[in-house]
């Protein structure tokens, strides 16, 4: 039986669970919104109102937040803004669809980027395209990579907020002494294995690189930047047992066999691989942009950091989550929710909300003011995004994508523990991949 709509699935990741210290291609095109979208009125009323904000934020980050927050409700006094911490993004979802049940939800709420797509499709967001083209909000000023995961089926539901993405993190000091560069090409890792990862009597000592498997956030570029794709074009058939589309899984099994590439899976994944870095006994992890500030207040050596490499492109997948409004809110708290939006995601303030969450920067136009050079000297390892700040772009758009990218990840745990041949579990994958989109 076909699913009209989907009510939102919860997506349960490593990403998700740590998202309170840390924090995920969009084919949709951010700011491409309807033309016919609704534009509010403008809106001069000072009655006094009040909305709540519903959010994922991490203690650490509670005082960048509350002089946000500050700053906001100074220049609107006649707002007041209510933040209610509703724990790690799953925590968060489980009690937005809860609030949606209920028809008492918040005017405002952070939502993991993955799990946008189903909402939106349920009708629980705003769609904000009439509210952008009124107050004519610069649209290019953002990276359009970040802008298009909180789109979705052309319409504009929120903005990026919380935003990080995956990275090459490398022990700087190491590379430099062995004389070599992180790869920027896929054919540039055969040779950096062989340089860079050490076998004793048969055994690993030091992996060249490791790329976690506890997460598809972190391989679906690699899918992609092999010119495959997890998709068709029509988003009703998975295209992962296809030649493009298993090139990065069997590179993946090539590397863990000869023992040059680590992979973690399973709890404590991460705390394992972010302590082996550490250890020197991996040369150059992907992990988070969010955690760069452990690694360099940690690390005993230089810490360096390069962008994912790439073969057919070469992107890489937002993180994070993003900030939208609420469709079921009352009437009069969606002009003052929008108003909270705008201001918090507007470039004015972001370099300062950036530093003080150690999430990164959204705009184009703050990168050259002074903020921005001092925040560059300051972090000078964030470069590597920022080179390629549009080849930041947003996780795979499909309201099931939650459900079944947890399929593919099983192919990846089983090569991991089990040493199994990813291609034909692959194959079997796509058959269950596909039964999920046909009940979509």
């Amino acid at each position: 039986m076909k699913r009209k709509k989907w009510l939102p699935i919860l997506a349960v990741s490593s990403l998700a669970l740590t998202a309170l210290t840390g924090c995920g291609s969009s084919g949709d095109g951010g700011g491409d919104t309807e033309a016919s979208a609704t534009v509010p009125p403008a809106v001069e009323d000072t009655t006094p109102v009040t909305i709540q904000y519903w959010h994922s934020h991490a203690e650490v980050q509670m005082p960048a937040v509350n002089d946000m927050i500050a700053a906001f409700q100074a220049k609107y006094p006649y707002i007041t803004v209510e933040p209610v911490f509703q724990g790690a993004y799953v925590d968060l979802q489980k009690k937005l669809q809860a609030a949606i049940a209920a028809k008492e939800v918040p005017a405002v709420t952070n939502v993991e980027v993955s799990a946008l797509p189903s909402f939106a499709d349920s009708g629980a967001f705003a769609d904000l395209s009439g509210y952008i083209k009124r107050d004519k909000v610069d649209m290019n000023d953002f990276s359009q990579g970040m802008l298009q995961a909180y789109s979705y089926n052309k319409k504009q539901y929120g903005f990026p907020l919380i935003v990080s993405t995956s990275v090459m993190i490398y022990n700087k000091t190491l590379l430099d002494k062995l004389g070599v560069q992180p790869p920027q090409k896929w054919s540039d890792i055969e040779e950096f294995n062989k340089k860079v990862a050490v076998k004793e009597n048969g055994k690993t000592t030091r992996y060249a690189f490791s790329v976690p498997g506890w997460d598809t956030w972190y391989y679906d570029p690699w899918i992609s930047n092999g010119g495959g794709a997890i998709l068709n074009p029509e988003k009703t058939k998975s295209l992962l047992d296809q030649p493009d589309s298993l090139r990065w899984i069997q590179n993946f099994n090539k590397w863990l066999k000869d023992g040059s590439m680590h992979m973690g899976y399973g709890k404590g994944a991460s705390d394992t691989m972010r302590q082996m870095f550490l250890d020197e006994k991996i040369a150059m992890v992907q992990h988070t942009s969010a955690v760069l500030k452990t690694y360099l207040q940690n690390a005993k050596f230089e810490v360096g950091v390069s962008f994912i490499p790439g073969d057919k492109e070469r992107k890489s997948h937002i993180g994070g989550a993003g900030i939208v409004m609420m469709d079921g809110a009352p009437a009069n708290q969606k002009e003052a929710a929008w108003k909270f939006i705008k201001f918090m995601t507007d470039a004015e303030h972001n370099i300062k909300w950036a530093e003080g969450t150690g999430y990164l920067p959204t705009h184009k136009s703050v990168l050259n003011t002074e903020e921005g050079k001092a925040y560059f000297a300051k972090l000078p390892q964030y470069k590597a995004v920022f080179d390629n700040f549009d080849n930041v772009v947003g996780r795979p758009q499909h309201p099931a994508y939650t459900e079944f990218s947890k399929k593919y990840m099983e192919v990846v745990g089983k090569m991991i523990l089990e040493n199994a041949d990813p291609e034909p579990l692959m194959k079997d994958a796509v058959k269950e991949i596909n039964t999920i989109l046909d009940e979509s």
